[in-house]
Order: structure tokens, then sequence, then C-alpha cells
């Protein structure tokens, strides 16, 4: 019995980690991403997100124009990541071996799990209090709880996550909708919305959030599209994947705009509590606390997924192996859980909103390894992989790209004088009056760089190498 066979009667485990998928394992269609990206993008900590472009300053009005500029280039980049995945059918951050090198590629994984872990935290915080209000438990028990939800979800695998997205599809939308409307019936919005001018500083930022929520699934969005036919077509992969993600974040984060100019900075003091009180009777509340807990185990398990995916790309960089057993791949997975629940147990409020903050200063290591990523792939390879060279540090990749590393490097500190963070503020950034556009500045100089360098140095395959035992079927070119 295949891998395919044994999965297809239900979201039985996982079996594959960084290895190709099969094409007898290959299964679904681009709606899946549109479901999965939608589901995952309706919940709190985006709502969270497009508050804080208010509480920054802008006007609600201006704030969600800035938010949807934000989301979709964000998601442009994001969603051209998504659209390597069924030609590959390899999770995204070993198919960057590519540019990197099998051990260059290590040093922007490290950064990448340690930002996931962040999330991952932060994200159990916020579920864990909903999950607390529902039970009439301690916050910390409802911590624990949704980290086993979410080891459960995680260790079944890419199936399990694709149903639990199509149902926070369905609870997104009822649960988001009815509190838009509530927003409307309790609050005069039109006295609160359209009442402060265009500001240059607080659009950029809000524009900046946006994109830095999208820029942030970039390192394993493809994981969630490689298991597609190999003759899904790029275009029908990146429409999915982009209409859901950029559709789902957009609706919450101008769901979260309004919230803060109309409640002021209550809301971002405590959300679920107020999200709670928004809803209205203890009934309804209770129903909108379960859709926190499900948008946000959506979420928490792309994390705890992704952050594993990493977490084995790194350390079989080293020892060369391609698969793992399932029971280790669970290991690594209720590791990472785990940690993150214990790093939100640990945190007060001031050490939450530091760990934010130092998160989002890992933000400035997404943009170039996006940038020579997508150049690489699209520009330079021109979608041509030789697949077995990345598992072997001696084949056509070696072990470390002096171009990308130096590129990326670049890419890097480039950034630091656009930074607008608590940690840090630039000097470009004062003069620009605190907006922060490190992140543009970051692709298109990495990629400005990266370019015509490894235009001379990169050595491409003629045609896509698979492994020998994998059939070539090729995909549509559209």
């Amino acid at each position: 019995m295949t891998d395919h066979q044994s999965l297809g009667a239900g979201p039985a485990v996982e079996r594959r980690t960084i290895d190709v998928i099969p094409d007898a394992e290959r299964h679904g269609t681009p709606r899946s991403q549109f479901t999965l990206w939608f589901g995952a993008n309706m919940q709190i900590t985006a709502i969270v997100d497009g508050a804080l472009a208010v509480v920054f300053g802008a006007d609600a009005l201006w704030a969600i124009i800035a938010l949807l500029i934000g989301n979709v280039l964000g998601g442009v980049v994001m969603a051209l990541h998504s659209a390597q995945g069924p030609r590959l059918g390899l999770p995204q951050m070993i198919s960057s071996r590519a540019q990197f090198g099998v051990l260059g590629a290590v040093l922007p994984l490290l950064l990448v799990v340690l930002m996931y872990l962040g999330f991952a935290a932060t994200g159990s915080v916020l579920a864990g209090q909903a999950l607390g209000r529902i039970l009439h438990v301690p916050a910390t028990a409802g911590i624990l709880l949704f980290g086993l939800l979410t080891v459960i979800v995680a260790v079944t695998g890419y199936r399990l996550i694709h149903t639990v997205g199509r149902i926070a599809t369905v609870i997104g939308v009822c649960g988001l909708g009815y509190l838009l409307i509530k927003v409307f019936t309790t609050y005069d919005v039109g006295a609160f919305v359209g009442v402060k001018g265009f500001e240059a500083p607080t659009f950029l930022l809000a524009v900046g959030l946006g994109a830095a929520w999208q820029l942030t699934f970039g390192p394993y969005v493809a994981d969630y599209s490689r298991y597609l036919p190999r003759s899904t077509s790029e275009r029908s992969t990146f429409w999915g994947t982009f209409l859901g993600s950029v559709i789902g974040s957009q609706w919450a984060m101008s769901l979260g705009a309004l919230i803060a100019a109309v409640s002021g900075a209550v809301f971002v003091g405590d959300q679920v509590g107020f999200v709670g009180e928004l809803a209205g009777p203890a009934a309804v509340a209770l129903l909108i606390y379960i859709v926190i807990v499900v948008g946000k185990l959506t979420v928490n398990t792309l994390n705890a997924y992704g952050g594993f995916m990493c977490l084995l790309t790194t350390v079989t960089a080293f020892n060369g192996r391609s698969r793992v057993s399932p029971v280790v791949r669970a290991l690594y997975i209720v590791g990472f859980t785990a940690v993150s629940v214990l790093v939100a147990i640990m945190a007060s409020a001031d050490f939450l909103d530091n760990f934010k903050n130092f998160v989002l200063v890992l933000l400035m290591v997404f943009t170039p390894w996006s940038a020579i990523n997508l150049t690489d792939y699209y520009l330079i390879s021109k979608e041509r992989v030789d697949i077995p060279a990345l598992y072997d540090p001696a084949g056509r990749y070696g072990r470390w790209n002096v171009t990308a590393l130096v590129s990326y490097a670049f890419g890097v500190v480039v950034q630091i004088p656009f930074l607008a963070q608590k940690l840090y503020t630039g000097p470009v950034t004062e003069l620009l009056g605190g907006a922060d556009i490190s992140w543009i500045v970051g692709l298109l100089a990495t990629a400005a760089l990266y370019y015509p360098w490894a235009k001379r140095t990169s050595n491409p395959p003629a045609e896509m190498i698979y492994p020998s035992t994998e059939p070539v079927a090729e995909r549509t070119r559209s």
C-alpha cells in the first residue's frame, strides 16, 4: 500500500518530511490553498496587527487602505514561493539550498526557527486565554491544552492541517463577520473613521505591517502546496494562495483597525476579553472564543509544522539524510511546541511586548532571503533545479554559495538605517518621520546585487532533474 493510499481514507499520520513527494502521493487542487491560507489569516493576531496601525496614529480609513497595499505586495511575494511547490514537491527551505548551498542554507534557517517559535508562543498566550474563558480554568491550563491540540494536528500532518484550515475558513467567516456587524451596530463608526488627514509616516507604517505579515509565511508556504499534482499550473497555485491569504488577512486587519478606532487602546490591552464583550451575551461570547481558538490553532499548527521542517532541514544538512521516521518527526514537533508553550507560560505582559518587538526585528532576515530565492528560481535558474543535488554537499550546489551568502548579508545590513523598531530606529527612518520602509529596501537592494552576480556564477541544470526513482510528469506551463 502506498503512502497516498494509506492517507486516502482520512487524516492518517503523514509520513513524508523533507523528501520529494512522489507523483503517486500527489493530490488536491489549488482551492485547498485558498481555504488553508484564508483560515490561517482569519484570526485574532491578524486583528491585532490591523489595530496596531491605528494605535500607532493612522486614521482607520487610511490604515485599511495602507494595510491592503501591504497585504497585496507581500502576498505577491508569498504566493510566488507557494507556486514552486507542485513543480518541486519539496518543503520551501530545502529548495533554498539551490541558492545558498547545502550548509549555507542553515544560516537563515536558524533565525527562521527562532521567529516561528516567537509567533507560536505569543499565539499560545491568546488562545490559552480564550480556552481559559471557555473552560473556566486559569490561562496557564488553557495554554497547555492549546499546546496539546497543536501537537495533535501538526504531528498528524498535511491532510489534517488542511482540514482544520477548511473548518477555520467557515468558522472565521461567521465569527469575524458577526464581529464586524457588532462594531457597526454598537458604535457610531462614522464618527471615528476619516477624522484624520493623510500622514505619510503612519500610512507607510501600516503598509509595512501588512507586507510583513505576508512575508513571514514565505519560508514555509510551499510546504503546503508540495503535495499538489505536478501538473498543477503555477498560475492557479499562485492565485489560490494569494487570494486566500490576502482576503483573509485584509478582512481581519480591517476589523482590527475599526475596533481600535472605536475603542482606543482598550482592545490592545485585552484583545480576547474585549472581543468577548463586543460579542454580547455569554453564549455568543463563548462561540467567539471558540472562533479564536480554531483560528489560532490553524496558524499555530503552521508555525509548529514549519518550525519542525526548518529544524529538520538544518540537521540533515550535516548528516546527509533526506527522511526521518514518523517517531522522530513527532519528537521534533513535540519539542518545538513544548518550548513555545514554556515561553508562553513564563511570559509576562512586558516580556511579550519586548519579545514581539524582537520577533519583528527578525523580519529583516526574510526580505533578502525571499529576494534571493525568487530571483534565482524565476530569473536565473528559470524553474530548473537539480533536486538530488540539494541533499549532497559535494553536488552541484556545494556546501556554501558565496554569491547568495554575501548578497544575503548585504540585504540584511542595508536595511538597518531604515528600521523603525522599539529596539532601534535608523537615521533614515527619522528623516522619514518614523516610517519603516526597510522591507522594500531589503527586497530591491538584495535582488539588485544578487541578479547580475548570480547570472555570471550560477550553474543551473539544462532541465529539471528529479530523483532517479521518481517518474517525471511535467506540469502545465501557464
